[in-house]
């Protein structure tokens, strides 16, 4: 919930820098109207965004990977092959050591939060199991493909020295290849990325409440379905921080974002190696107890999961030791913490009172 607001602030600052008339508080507001109003309207609007907003992004990378490789191979005007230099140059690989890759990966790994959305969106597919399993797969490919991709170009095409701090890297290799606005097309593509992660978050988000609230652990009242089958009390508790977002952003809008992202701070790493650990105990349950329902079996189980809460715990320990990073994994820590003791305790409470109910045993 508080991501939401990350994103739409984020959206309402570059929206600022185009439209100066309009305050950063009313472009929060507008977004958040819109993304609810479409949210609450029908379960297909989430759909129907998420597929422009996908074939903009897919568009852009993709623009941006044939122009990178075209001017790697000197295809484009002015421009000599480059090849491998700027790989092996320049003080070869890892120049500097591990530091650089360290700080590279705090800076990156909350980028992949979001990738659990798919199982959440299955729920609601026709197909739930062959849903899941090709959504995984066309996940990571995408991730090779155009993460991985996209700086493989740019550590081809420019030395790791022309790369300058608050600078996008994207903007410098259209720049030195001599894209025409270079910097206003980057920004498009980052304000419809935030535009798309909050409609995404908005989603999943009111589905995580409304399945609380159907296991018995948030208010009944969220349950209630409109007749498109649109859980709309849960959207509206869901996005309720985003408005009070807007608040925020009219009383401080030079600070607000940092705070917000500083609050969400580690606990998605957090949230990952939960579902981590539940998976390793309830597939062993399940594998006991009703083996037919393993529909779709993770690879390379529990070697896999445990490989991926090894890297999990290395990332929170190069948190821990680095100074900007502290702050925001220690409240993360303390936030996680108070909800782990509060779930624990109603837990203890719920049995402690069917032991000691009357006619527990009948039941």
């Amino acid at each position: 919930m508080v991501v939401l607001a990350v994103e739409a602030t984020g959206a309402a600052q570059i929206a600022n820098d185009w439209a100066p008339a309009v305050p950063q508080w009313a472009w929060v507001l507008i977004f958040m109207l819109v993304f609810t109003g479409a949210n609450l309207a029908a379960v297909k609007n989430f759909g129907e965004f998420e597929f422009w907003f996908a074939a903009l992004k897919v568009f852009a990378i993709v623009a941006f990977l044939v122009l990178g490789l075209l001017a790697i191979f000197g295809v484009l005007p002015d421009t000599d092959p480059v090849g491998l230099t700027h790989l092996t140059g320049d003080g070869g690989f890892l120049p500097n050591g591990w530091e650089g890759v360290i700080s590279g990966v705090l800076a990156v790994v909350f980028a992949f939060g979001g990738l659990e959305v798919v199982t959440i969106a299955a729920a609601e597919s026709d197909d739930p199991v062959r849903s899941v399993a090709r959504a995984v797969r066309s996940a990571v490919y995408r991730i090779l493909f155009f993460y991985v991709g996209s700086m493989l170009v740019i550590v081809t095409v420019l030395p790791w020295t022309a790369q300058q701090a608050g600078a996008s890297p994207y903007v410098t290799v259209l720049d030195s290849i001599g894209v025409p606005s270079a910097g206003t097309i980057m920004n498009i593509v980052v304000f419809v990325a935030l535009l798309s992660a909050l409609n995404a978050n908005l989603y999943g988000s009111s589905r995580m409440v409304f399945s609380l609230a159907e296991r018995g652990e948030a208010p009944k009242a969220l349950l209630t379905v409109s007749g498109g089958g649109v859980p709309r009390r849960a959207v509206l508790a869901s996005v309720a921080f985003g408005f009070v977002s807007v608040v925020l952003n009219l009383k401080w809008p030079d600070s607000v974002f940092l705070y917000m992202l500083n609050a969400v701070g580690a606990v998605l790493l957090f949230v990952w190696a939960l579902i981590a650990v539940s998976q390793l105990r309830l597939r062993r349950r399940i594998e006991r107890d009703a083996p037919e329902r393993l529909v779709l079996r993770m690879w390379a189980f529990p070697y896999l999961t445990w490989a991926a809460l090894v890297a999990m715990a290395a990332v929170l320990v190069l948190m821990l030791s680095d100074d900007r990073a502290r702050p925001q994994l220690l409240w993360s820590a303390g936030a996680t913490g108070l909800v782990l003791a509060v779930a624990g305790l109603r837990e203890w409470r719920e049995r402690r009172a069917g032991r000691s109910g009357p006619g527990v045993n009948s039941l």
